[in-house]
């Protein structure tokens, strides 16, 4: 391990970070490229903190290890000291690291978060100027994606197709449950997809605190469960009851509004039109499902002291929209999604999927946040393209607006802003890397640190 520097550990009391003027912030550089985009990084984030503080404010940076460079030097992946720093420190920084091969650990990214119970992994996606993108409007993307970090399929629980161990499993599902929907048996891996109620709330709470913090419109909770529904399904209804009964005041669900502005519009329509209203199939629904939707309609009348006369319209919106239109709706009208809130899998394609729109995976960043303790990791969201490794060429832009990410949840938002501002003026003045350079017309080739000295001069 490298040796470290002198500061003050960040704490956390009720959920509150308390940040000392010089903190101690674990960093990896990453494997490949993360030694390239580290090194420049680290140079504006030191020139912003200065810029922003004039000196009252600096970071001591504590080198830790993980990846091919822990594993070359202590024989190990992910040591326990690195694991150690990030819990004490709470906060910490990270490059893209190599997974092993060949069994043991599954991915380090995916072990770290599960060690320290990260559990929301958080990726804002907006569009810089000057960015080339694919679409005609990438400036309508501007979405926040609180995707759960410790379930769904990722928790890892699965057995190999014709292993004893899936053997065993499918016998017990098709004795002891009466599973008879898989078709071939004999020849089939088998994986199980954990969804709780506790962690579906806990990261459905965080979504909208910050939704609520940041002055966002609206938060949609997507998920598949017309397929999925007690897993997806049961994700989109604990997720409408927590914000309904921690939020009430602050929300409105968006059948809500529907209801609302009906009665507003039409102050004599009965109970039964405005069911008929917002359900197109009503009448043909059995008597207990029509019921069900009456009832849904005077419970939300009944929010008319607080919720009525328009002033729904000022509150939080809570929605929910299905996984695949999710992936489509978001090219045609992008517009429509302010924060989400979804599962693991879902959250994996849809955040790789907006960060095309807005320039690639290369300007997208990440952070995995423990509300709760406090503990966080920032990250780039790329990976190691080894074959570019120590050549001074790729673009840093992801490891440098994860750090801003990292300012921004430290309350260092002064600094957070001028990396931004100034990343984006470095790009708009075509002073940019070749994976950018290749897409604008009369840019300038810059290689990563000259990018970093273009960043710098523009706080």
């Amino acid at each position: 391990m490298a040796k470290k520097a002198s500061g003050e550990k960040i704490t956390c009391q009720d959920g509150e970070l308390h940040v000392p003027n010089r903190p101690v912030i674990p960093f990896v550089e990453g494997d490949g490229i993360g030694r390239d985009c580290w090194k420049a990084s680290r140079r504006v984030f030191d020139a912003a903190v200065e810029k922003a503080f004039g000196g009252r404010r600096s970071v001591a940076w504590n080198e830790v290890l993980a990846g091919e460079k822990a594993f070359n030097q202590l024989g190990a992946w992910l040591p326990a000291e690195t694991l150690s720093a990030f819990r004490e420190c709470l906060v910490g920084i990270k490059g893209p690291l190599t997974t092993p091969i060949g069994g043991g650990i599954r991915s380090l990214n995916v072990a770290l978060r599960q060690e320290l119970d990260l559990y929301v992994c958080l990726r804002p996606v907006r569009h810089f100027k000057g960015v080339p993108s694919p679409v005609k409007r990438p400036q309508d993307v501007d979405v926040v994606i609180f995707r759960e970090n410790t379930e769904d399929i990722y928790a890892g629980i699965e057995w190999a197709a014709e292993s004893p161990e899936a053997r065993k499993v499918i016998d017990w599902l098709a004795r002891d449950m009466g599973v008879k929907k898989i078709r071939f048996p004999q020849t089939s891996g088998i994986g199980i997809k954990p969804v709780s109620r506790e962690g579906t709330e806990r990261l459905v709470r965080a979504a909208i605190r910050y939704a609520l913090r940041f002055g966002r419109r609206s938060v949609t909770f997507v998920h598949k469960g017309n397929i999925m529904k007690y897993t997806e399904g049961a994700f989109r209804d604990w997720g409408y009851a927590l914000a309904a009964r921690e939020f009430r005041a602050e929300i409105v669900t968006q059948r809500e509004s529907w209801i609302l502005e009906n009665m507003e519009r039409h102050p004599n329509m009965t109970v039964e039109d405005n069911a008929r209203a917002i359900e197109s199939g009503y009448d043909a629904m059995p008597d207990e499902r029509r019921e069900q939707t009456r009832s849904e309609v005077r419970r939300a009348l009944a929010l008319g002291p607080t919720h009525g006369a328009g002033r729904w319209r000022k509150l939080l919106l809570i929605k929910d929209a299905i996984a695949d239109i999710t992936l489509q709706q978001v090219l045609t009208r992008p517009r429509e999604f302010d924060v989400v809130a979804t599962l693991n899998l879902n959250g994996d394609y849809l955040s790789d999927a907006l960060a095309a729109q807005v320039g690639g995976i290369g300007i997208a960043p990440g952070g995995n946040i423990n509300y709760v303790t406090g503990h966080a990791i920032f990250e780039a969201t790329h990976g190691t393209a080894p074959k570019y490794a120590d050549q001074d060429k790729v673009n840093p832009s992801s490891m440098l607006l994860s750090g801003a990410m990292m300012f921004r949840y430290l309350g260092w938002v002064d600094v957070a802003d001028a990396v931004e501002r100034a990343l984006e003026r470095a790009v708009m003045q075509k002073r940019v890397t070749y994976d950018l350079e290749r897409q604008m017309e009369g840019a300038t080739l810059v290689g990563t640190s000259a990018f970093a000295d273009a960043v710098i001069e523009n706080l």
